[in-house]
């Protein structure tokens, strides 16, 4: 079969299981019952918001709420022990990010020390935020999240200690090893294959209690982010073994093996715990169901069907198989799907409730992750097209794409799901108000003008490049102001970072309770 012949039947295939799936849920096939949506709520609940931490709900929902309050109180000590690993690796991943900007442009600065030189501190950075913050910080929400959605307690809380501490020994060993100068050598997929048995070992370990709760659920129908969040804990397992076997992945091969990697541990592990907090939170803190269940399912499932090849437009121009590269960019491009289906769904949900962003320290966040998963989306799309891609292609464009995904969407939908989940688990409200603000404003408006400088830096230099007529250092001067520019927005996004941990640290220290007067952005 031709190569244009195994795309277009891909193409069509797809498209026709997507018409299938939105057949059999307009026809409720998969459910009769089309109370899908309402599950995450108590009898009588809909209507009234969990948020924040001491919002009150109707009394005759005592008998529910008593039961929430155990599967909270099952995992907190768990969930505590991740929110304050995740804290500590979103430091040192942000002063080792803060630290590789700026020898972008300052490449002098620090050079004494051999692990402190570019290539060994940014990929610290990277690690630290890749196996570090987003794990730590997505795995504690998934503990905290799925027992109130399978409703009953956590089950197995030992095994996953077990696992976080053999996660987190082997993400010191790792980032001590690439320090050392010992790495892989594949973006993503530095620390040493030897250490990485730690992170499976641990990972598994993590996963035990997660199924042993499913199979003590306490419910008829598992809703979306159950979906979501129980995926993400089965693929991630996959990517990251397949990645990492030694010796099974050489040459073309292995760089093929490397995006696949690189890219569907953003789109299938990231995303997909980013995606199940928001079909919780957002519903729970307005008090309303999603405005479509179905479209929440079209959502999960064209990110399964699609996402599997994405990777593969970062090799366009490299010794591989043109039809991987243009299968890629099909699959890049009909990710339009999903994305379309979440945006419709969130703005649908919120419609008539967008006051709730004024006061809500959670919505705030979680809705301006959601903007910029459409964002990001629409724009990796773009750029698979092979006609923007010979621009940005080897360029920071590329690192302002991933900094809005992984940063403007995953860890903003996570600072949200933690403002909501902090106080169930220790008892306490956040202490100030205008902490939460300068937290949001430093990490939003930073996060902005490093995408905005990158994006303009990246375009401009890869169109320098492509110029036979200039030099190649044209190329790397021209990008000077926009680094200096990226390392001031870094700076207000670790600011961030730090008021974000000081306030983690005063509310643990302080002694204000969870059934005190709630910390509002506004009151009215």
């Amino acid at each position: 079969m031709s190569t244009v012949n195994i795309l277009l039947s891909t193409f069509v295939l797809s498209v026709m299981a997507l018409v299938v799936f939105i057949w059999t849920q307009r026809s409720g096939l998969f459910d009769r019952s089309a109370q899908g949506s309402t599950v995450i709520f108590a009898p009588g609940e809909i209507g009234s918001a969990e948020d924040p931490a001491a919002g009150r709900v109707p009394p005759a929902l005592s008998a529910a709420l008593d039961q929430r309050a155990r599967a909270d109180a099952s995992s907190a000590p768990l969930v505590f022990l991740f929110l304050v690993c995740a804290f500590v690796w979103l430091l040192v991943a942000s002063v080792a990010g803060l630290t590789a900007s700026i020898k972008l442009h300052a490449p002098d600065w620090l050079t004494a020390q051999p692990w402190l030189t570019f290539g060994r501190i940014r990929t610290i950075h990277l690690n630290a935020v890749a196996y570090g913050w987003a794990p730590m910080a997505g795995l504690g929400i998934a503990l905290f999240t799925l027992p109130r959605l399978l409703k009953t307690e956590l089950v197995g809380t030992r095994y996953a200690v077990v696992g976080a501490a053999l996660w987190n020994v082997g993400l010191i060993a790792g980032l001590v090893a690439i320090g050392a100068g010992d790495s892989d050598g594949q973006e993503w997929l530095e620390i040493p294959w030897s250490i990485d048995l730690l992170f499976v070992v641990g990972g598994a370990l993590v996963g035990v209690p997660l199924v042993l709760t499913l199979l003590q659920r306490r419910v008829a129908h598992l809703y979306v982010s159950v979906w979501y969040m129980g995926c993400a804990l089965f693929w991630f397992p996959v990517l990251f073994v397949v990645g990492n076997l030694p010796g099974l992945h050489r040459g073309v091969e292995q760089a093929a093996t490397n995006w696949w990697f690189g890219h569907n541990v953003l789109g299938l592990f990231y995303t997909p715990l980013a995606l199940g907090a928001v079909y919780y939170f957002l519903p729970k803190v307005i008090g309303r169901p999603v405005q479509s269940y179905n479209l929440s399912l079209l959502g999960f499932w064209g990110l399964a069907f699609f996402y599997g090849q994405v990777g593969g437009h970062h090799l366009i121009g490299g010794p591989v198989p043109g039809w991987l590269v243009t299968l890629s960019i099909v699959q890049s491009v009909m990710m339009v799907v999903p994305v379309a289906a979440f945006t419709i769904n969130q703005f649908q949900t919120l419609k008539g409730h967008l006051g709730a962003l004024v006061h809500s320290p959670t919505l705030r966040f979680i809705g301006f992750g959601g903007l910029m998963y459409t964002a990001s989306s629409v724009q990796g799309s773009l750029e698979a097209l092979r006609s923007v891609n010979a621009v940005t292609h080897f360029t920071h464009f590329t690192v302002a794409h991933a900094h809005l995904g992984l940063y403007g969407f995953v860890t903003m939908v996570f600072f949200g799901a933690i403002y909501f989940i902090t106080p169930r688990i220790t008892g306490r409200e956040w202490p100030s108000q205008r902490l939460i603000v300068a937290h949001f404003w430093l990490s939003a408006v930073g996060l902005g003008l490093y995408f905005v400088s990158l994006t303009i830096g990246g375009w401009l230099q890869g169109r320098a490049m492509l110029d036979a007529s200039r030099p190649f250092m044209d190329s790397v001067l021209l990008t000077l102001p926009y680094l200096k520019a990226r390392s001031v927005g870094g700076a207000l996004m670790g600011l961030g970072h730090l008021v974000f941990a000081v306030h983690f640290a005063m509310l643990l220290a302080g002694r204000r309770q969870v059934h005190s007067r709630p910390t509002l952005l506004q009151t009215s």
